[in-house]
């Protein structure tokens, strides 16, 4: 028998189709509501009151909000700390259940546990469902049962358990309750400032969301692993501010890699629940490394170079062409993501956490287990990392990947005049040939702030202390 009402807690999830929290409180309630919370607890953490993913969400909202309405229902939008808005939400609506996704960050899941808790003394049953992982919980294992560690026999046993029925939608029909009339707040409303969203190109929503996964899996998916290593090239999806909201399905793109037999991007989409799992049962990681002996390392402090790189002020064209494109939009490609982790920790010798804090400020599709996991695997702390002397050379990555500095030129425009054998590393050009268009090293562009080779003896000589 059906209960009276339902309350769904609309999260990263911000789709009205495809949702299992929504798909079940609607085959198990008579009424459904839906809502949103403004976390307060979140907010009021973000070091800039002008924020592109808060102006994401909005926007997002608004858009699930006019698709909620047109099926009866409409979102109830709260600005307050979830902890105690849900609740008393649920109390005053008289639910008899709340149903959200699982989040596997530890300050989300402390949260709901604390929500569940205060529900549970009135009587409300709180129901945290899987929707933005494939897998999760113990779904898979290793024959002795415990998490994986390394990436690869992860995915060989997370393929192996994939079923039709495991990337099937979850349907979402039924009788939705109508909202308060107030609708979606403004972003001033909320402390918070309109940012350069559209003027970058970024739409949000599902119709956002729709658009960049029509045009990528049309043609564009079959390329992936041939061209998913050039910044210059049109390669990649572009979907991951999305995925991180939830304006598009997981499985949708599941099934999508799969009828596409797009092995290499599935591949990225199984990194995805690697990288949840880890958090989820490793959570020492969010601010250690995932290996415990990694933490020894002696990190260098060095202030104005780790200034440098945030500002893409290296002289490694490289490197600072993928920072500025990260400074400018909000997003960073994942060769690049590599590149300037590497060179902070490797080149640099500075802590993989300062990175990750910034990446953490600046990345629109900002989500902490995939970010840890970038770094640490970058830095060689993490579990599955590249081995500690593994260093990328960024004039060889340069080479490989952006071959005629087109990536370069674009966010490095002082650079534009270089000829493409110095692209790469501009201050092996003569004092007259720089004089000549006009790009002195050391006044136009700035001198590499670090030897390549020396420092990788300073790395190698610093990772090689923590070995023994």
């Amino acid at each position: 028998m059906k209960i009276e009402k339902a309350l769904v807690w609309f999260r990263r999830d911000l789709r009205d189709h495809d949702h299992a929290a929504l798909s079940a409180a609607l085959a198990e309630a008579k009424q459904v509501y839906c809502a949103f919370v403004f976390d307060s607890e979140i907010l009021d953490a973000l070091p800039a009151k002008r924020d592109r993913r808060v102006e994401f969400i909005r926007e997002s909202l608004v858009e699930l909000d006019a698709a909620l309405r047109a099926k009866g229902g409409g979102l109830i939008v709260r600005h307050g700390w979830a902890n105690s808005e849900i609740p008393a939400l649920a109390r005053e609506l008289g639910v008899s259940a709340v149903f959200a996704n699982r989040d596997y960050e530890p300050a989300a899941k402390q949260r709901d546990a604390a929500v569940a808790a205060d529900l549970g003394s009135s009587g409300i049953a709180f129901h945290a469902l899987k929707d933005q992982a494939i897998f999760d919980g113990d779904e898979v294992l290793t024959q002795q049962g415990k998490p994986y560690s390394v990436f690869t026999p992860y995915k060989n046993a997370w393929l192996k358990r994939l079923t039709a029925a495991d990337c099937a939608a979850h349907l979402c029909s039924g009788q939705l309750a109508g909202s308060e009339r107030a609708g979606v707040p403004s972003l001033a409303e909320i402390g918070f400032e309109t940012t350069d969203l559209s003027e970058l190109g970024i739409q949000p929503g599902m119709s956002g969301a729709r658009v960049l996964w029509d045009e990528f899996s049309a043609g564009r998916i079959q390329r992936y692993g041939a061209l998913r290593d050039f910044p210059a090239l049109k390669g990649v999806s572009y979907l991951s501010v999305h995925q991180r909201f939830g304006t598009i399905s997981i499985r949708e793109l599941v099934r999508g890699a799969r009828q596409s037999a797009a092995d290499v991007w599935l591949s990225e989409l199984i990194w995805r629940d690697f990288y949840f799992m880890i958090l989820d049962r490793f959570p020492r990681v969010v601010g250690h490394a995932f290996k415990p002996e990694y933490d020894a390392i002696q990190w260098a402090d060095r202030p104005e170079a780790f200034a440098a790189w945030c500002a893409g002020r290296t002289g490694y064209p490289l490197v600072d062409a993928a920072m500025r494109q990260l400074n400018h939009s909000g997003w960073m490609h994942n060769r690049l993501r590599m590149v300037v982790a590497s060179f902070l920790t490797k080149d640099l010798g500075i802590d993989w956490r300062l990175g990750e804090r910034y990446f953490a400020e600046q990345l629109n599709d900002f989500d902490l287990s995939a970010n840890n996991g970038g770094w640490q695997w970058a830095s060689s702390s993490g579990c599955d990392a590249q081995p500690y002397f593994r260093i990328f050379n960024p004039i060889t990555q340069s080479e490989r990947f952006d071959l005629e500095g087109k990536f370069i030129r674009r966010y490095v425009p002082e650079l534009a005049k270089v000829a493409n054998k110095y692209i790469h590393a501009p201050w092996l050009m003569g004092r007259v040939e720089q004089e000549g268009i006009g790009v002195v090293i050391g006044k136009d562009y700035p001198g590499p702030i670090v030897d390549h080779a020396q420092a990788r003896e300073e790395t190698l000589a610093r990772y090689a202390v923590v070995k023994k």
